[in-house]
């Protein structure tokens, strides 16, 4: 039992060490690894138990000249930004949720990336090494602190989108971009979603250097979103060019007002508090069939990264859209909300993720999501 450290047991299960997580690992089955929750609906309703990692906070290196940080998995994304800032650099994956206290862990564990990986990738594509504690408490080491490490299996790959089924995460390495000196933004507002749609698949394959481009609807507004980022002496000249090459009216913003609106983005302030948001990964070919069910529901949606990722707030019992999804062999995500299950639609057996939990969690002590 957990006696044997009276902050433990006071604590129950906020271990702040290494030897602390490993007891709690031991000692206990269907564990979970949570330190912000800014994720509410993988956590909802489920007989899990919760191990915080809440201890496990704190930048460890920074090497501004070499692009790289290493930090706990329990620090918050908001800081490590603030850090980053101070020397001109950011995360460009674009990681959601962060005014709701997203932590590096929890967003690489939950596999999540906004709006920017469209331009430079998502999370996987910048995650260089990881520690952790596997199901039977052995402390994994996987990648490096530099860019140029390319020796071994790369496990650290297999812990993004993971939600925690293979080990809790202790420490990460992520590797950084210089920020953009300027962005802007450009909305225009598409009469309908095939045309919008038709724009980004354009755009996509463009000779435009893009930041982001987003489809949003609600009701029967439908917005095309394009941001772009460079020297500010270039952007008017690009807004022309990409404006004129689309042909839609629009309106651009820029300072801290298009600021303020990527911070909600990312926040998805555009959805209310009562509804479930569901991340489907799909293709610009699978989106017009899927937005046909979702616009005859009147949901309100975001298709980001170019029509690969769309961001659904349901209004409806889950169930008519995990029929709906596996009807269209898509799968979801329930990243906010209350639900009794965190993943809906195509379920199809995974025997690669099979192979890997037997290998780091052979006694299942960490919980199935």
């Amino acid at each position: 039992m957990l006696s044997s450290n009276p902050q433990l047991e006071a604590d129950k299960l906020i271990p702040t060490n290494v030897a602390d997580l490993r007891e709690v690992i031991l000692d206990h089955r269907c564990l979970l690894p949570q330190a912000g929750k800014s994720k509410t609906g993988l956590t909802a309703d489920r007989e899990i138990v919760s191990v915080s990692m809440s201890g496990f906070t704190g930048l460890r290196e920074y090497e501004p000249s070499e692009y790289t940080f290493t930090a706990l998995a329990g620090t918050k994304i908001s800081e490590i930004e603030t850090k980053l800032a101070e020397h001109g650099q950011y995360l460009p994956f674009d990681p959601p949720l962060v005014g709701k206290g997203a932590t590096l862990g929890g967003t690489l564990a939950s596999g999540l990336s906004g709006s920017g990986r469209f331009r430079y990738g998502g999370v996987r594509d910048f995650i260089l090494g990881v520690v952790f504690l596997d199901g039977s408490g052995r402390l994994i080491k996987s990648g490096g602190r530099v860019v140029k490490n390319a020796a071994g299996f790369d496990i650290s790959k297999l812990m993004v989108g993971s939600l925690g089924t293979f080990g809790a995460l202790i420490e990460m390495t992520f590797k950084v971009f210089p920020a953009p000196a300027a962005t802007r933004t450009i909305i225009a507002d598409v009469p309908e979603f095939s045309r919008a749609l038709d724009a980004v698949m354009k755009l996509s394959i463009s000779p435009f250097d893009l930041h982001c481009l987003d489809i949003h609807a609600n009701g029967q507004r439908i917005e095309l979103i394009i941001r772009i980022a460079g020297p500010p002496d270039t952007l008017e000249e690009r807004i022309e060019r990409i404006t004129a090459y689309v042909g839609e009216d629009f309106e651009v913003f820029e300072n801290q007002i298009e600021l303020d609106y990527w911070k909600d983005v990312r926040d998805f302030k555009w959805r209310s508090d009562e509804l479930n948001l569901i991340k489907v990964p799909v293709t610009p070919r699978q989106v017009k069939l899927f937005d046909n069910f979702l616009g005859s529901n009147q949901v309100i949606r975001r298709y980001a990264a170019g029509a690969n990722l769309a961001w659904v707030a349901w209004p409806a019992p889950l169930d008519d859209l995990d029929n709906a999804l596996e009807e269209k062999n898509l799968s979801g995500l329930v990243v906010l909300g209350s639900s009794a299950r965190a993943r809906i639609g195509s379920k199809s057996s995974n025997s690669f993720y099979r192979r890997v939990k037997q290998g780091l969690d052979p006694s299942h002590r960490w919980a199935e999501i």
